[in-house]
């Protein structure tokens, strides 16, 4: 076996290094090569000096990295391991002539760059991806792996692979080995045979290997749960006698030491939880009891930060989470990377709650720091979409339902003419807010009581809101209250501004945990918008219809393209919906989609707000009093009787006549002349 001769691999964070695994070595070649290979070997001559190189110093010196693949060279490279890349090129170019972008222009590129020495060897079929970087899967089970070196693998089913650490430094007393895929299951064990107490089944997953005086070398064993073959990465990270040991002190999961981070989701947020850590301790040495004392000299000196990193949004492919996932496995790049969210000390429990942020892909990992000989560890990192791959209907590709997205559209519609027109269309402005008003209250109230569907319960709350709408214009009409309008509308542009004050990272302070302090201070923050612009009625009619009327635009946008902003009102939804959502960090990413859909909310704010300032600065503040008005031109026409106005026929004959027009309409015409015949 060519097992552990390695060059060109990347470290942490860095592209996957080639890994040649033996299936039986170069051995005598085939009669009829050794003329071929001989004309090769001149050829060569012309360009290079010939020197003697044996295999064994070729492939310590090349250092080669397969960083030029194609997508296409998958095709040309047969996925049979027996199969020498030689002939594999040229069945590609027996196929005919291809492009020079084709699979086979890729396979001869790739093949060129191959040393000669690597030529004679039967390896290991590589697979191409679009992010020029390849996966491994052997056909002989074995997976020479280097410590701290991440590895690409393709698992199967029915072919366990067994993964080899060899020559492991005699410092090192703890090997933490992890193994990662997107979507699909992963069986990792201590055993080919796996059982309960030696295994783990999941996406993220690792095991801690306690090493024992004198041994240099760690097997573990590999599998995937799928029929098909899963892409996964491997790495394992070693660790001293003075660093702690990540789950150590586990009691309430299966594995006797457990470095996991057990993590499920609902639609409103995220749990992660994770068993204690216990002290670090020399090889050979008894374990630190757990449960002996809480002094300094005990694991209750530990103290836990929690991380979190996001991936780029909109982006649901395997290779960018392997790539990604590698930022958040080892300690430094942890700290360089991640977001730290909280510490926890020995005292509080090992389980922290996040926002659920479906469509976008998040990476934990927690870090156990000793503070007596500053050292640290680092679970075994876990990811989440929250959301189902393998779902029909609402899957991580189409989270976004198709009601959500004909409501939402129809309101930004709406809201962009308020934006620009809302002041000059009074009554158009008041609908618009009275909807908003209305329907957030009657779908929080209807979601609360009621057990019914999503799109039942948005059908139900779009009633309500047009019901709303057509009430707060109906009060105007009939009572002319510039002040209890404005009231409304005051609100619902404070309530979208203290939602915005939370949603920034004020929000995830402790002591908004408690709902009593969030919900003051949140009704504080809401209704001093209209406090303050009640002197000034045309003001915040204006502000608030350019802000909240930009703002749907924004929710609309979210419906198909994902963006963060959309949280700064559903974070406040979960709040009112959901009893613990308190106890939830609502950290979101800020990233390019958000820079460029907070710019065109900036935008369309600004420019709306603007436009309907310099068109009303001569007009009256607000119309008068639509009753009062109607009343008056009433009396008017029935006692001016010179007024045109005051001959107009009642409603009920106006209503008669209009129908014998159309009756009229749908009469057959009456041609004119005699009808008779003429008498003579």
């Amino acid at each position: 076996m060519l097992g552990g001769r390695e060059r060109g691999g990347a470290g942490t964070g860095g592209g996957a290094g080639f890994l040649p695994v033996g299936l039986g070595g170069p051995g005598a070649p085939p009669a009829g090569r050794e003329e071929a290979r001989s004309r090769r070997g001149q050829r060569r001559a012309v360009s290079e000096p010939q020197q003697p190189i044996s295999d064994a110093s070729c492939f310590l010196a090349s250092g080669w990295q397969l960083l030029n693949g194609s997508a296409g060279a998958r095709r040309a490279l047969a996925p049979s391991n027996t199969v020498p890349w030689q002939r594999r090129a040229g069945r590609a170019r027996r196929r005919g002539k291809r492009p020079a972008g084709s699979a086979a222009a890729a396979a001869e590129r790739a093949l060129q760059r191959v040393p000669s020495c690597w030529r004679n060897w039967r390896i290991a079929t590589v697979y191409f991806s679009q992010e020029r970087q390849f996966v491994l899967t052997t056909a002989a089970g074995l997976l020479e792996l280097s410590l701290g070196k991440f590895r690409n693998v393709l698992l199967n089913q029915t072919n366990p692979v067994e993964a080899v650490i060899r020559n492991i430094a005699s410092n090192v007393t703890v090997v933490i080995f992890q193994v990662h895929a997107q979507q699909s299951n992963v069986v990792i064990s201590f055993d080919k045979n796996p059982s309960v107490n030696s295994s783990g089944i999941g996406v993220d997953k690792g095991l801690v290997s306690i090493l024992r005086p004198q041994q240099t070398v760690c097997t573990w064993y590999l599998r995937s749960l799928d029929a098909s073959q899963v892409l996964s990465t491997a790495i394992s990270i070693p660790y001293m006698e003075k660093d702690p040991i990540p789950g150590g002190c586990n009691l309430e999961f299966d594995l006797e030491v457990d470095p996991n981070i057990y993590l499920d989701y609902t639609l409103a947020d995220i749990h992660i939880k994770f068993a204690p850590a216990n002290l670090g301790y020399t090889r050979g040495a008894n374990p630190p009891s757990c449960d002996s004392g809480t002094g300094q000299n005990s694991r209750w000196r530990l103290h836990y930060d929690v991380y979190q990193y996001f991936l780029p949004e909109n982006d649901l492919s395997e290779m960018v989470l392997m790539s990604h996932i590698r930022k958040m496995s080892e300690v430094q790049s942890i700290k360089v990377n991640g977001i730290k969210m909280l510490t926890l000390t020995a005292d509080d429990k090992t389980n922290v709650y996040f926002s659920s942020l479906p469509g976008q892909g998040v990476i934990y990992n927690v870090i156990v720091w000793d503070p007596l000989w500053n050292t640290s560890a680092a679970y075994i990192p876990v990811h989440t979409y929250a959301c189902s791959f393998t779902d029909l209907v609402d899957n991580c590709s189409s989270l976004s339902k198709l009601s959500t997205k004909v409501f939402f559209t129809a309101l930004a519609v709406v809201g962009l003419f308020t934006c620009f027109f809302g002041h000059r269309f009074w009554k158009t402005d008041l609908f618009f807010m009275g909807f908003i008003f209305a329907a957030f209250f009657f779908f929080v109230f209807i979601t609360r009581v009621t057990g019914l569907g999503y799109d039942v319960r948005l059908i139900l709350t779009a009633v309500a809101g047009i019901i709303g709408g057509l009430l707060l214009a109906a009060s105007w009409w009939r009572f002319g209250s510039v002040l209890l309008c404005m009231f409304i509308i005051g609100l619902v542009l404070g309530f979208l501004f203290s939602s915005t004050v939370f949603f920034t990272p004020l929000g995830d302070y402790r002591v908004f945990r408690d709902d009593v302090v969030f919900w003051v201070t949140f009704s504080c923050v809401a209704l001093m918008i209209p406090v303050l612009f009640v002197g000034c009625p045309r003001i915040l009619n204006i502000l608030a219809s350019g802000i909240v009327g930009s703002y749907a635009v924004v929710l609309a946008i979210a419906c198909y393209v994902y963006t963060s902003l959309a949280y700064i009102t559903l974070d406040l939804l979960r709040r009112v919906l959901n009893d613990y959502f308190s106890r939830a960090y609502t950290n979101v990413p800020f990233q390019t989609n958000d820079f460029i859909i907070l710019s065109v909310w900036a935008m369309l704010a600004l420019s709306g707000v603007t436009v309907q300032l310099r068109r009303e600065r001569s007009e009256v503040p607000f119309p008068p009093h639509p009753y009062l008005t109607w009343k008056r031109e009433r009396e008017r026409r029935s006692t001016n009787v010179l007024d045109p106005s005051h001959h107009i026929p009642p409603l009920r004959e106006r209503i008669h006549n209009k129908l014998l027009h159309i009756k009229e309409f749908f009469q057959k015409e009456q041609p004119a002349g005699e009808r008779t015949p003429l008498l003579l």
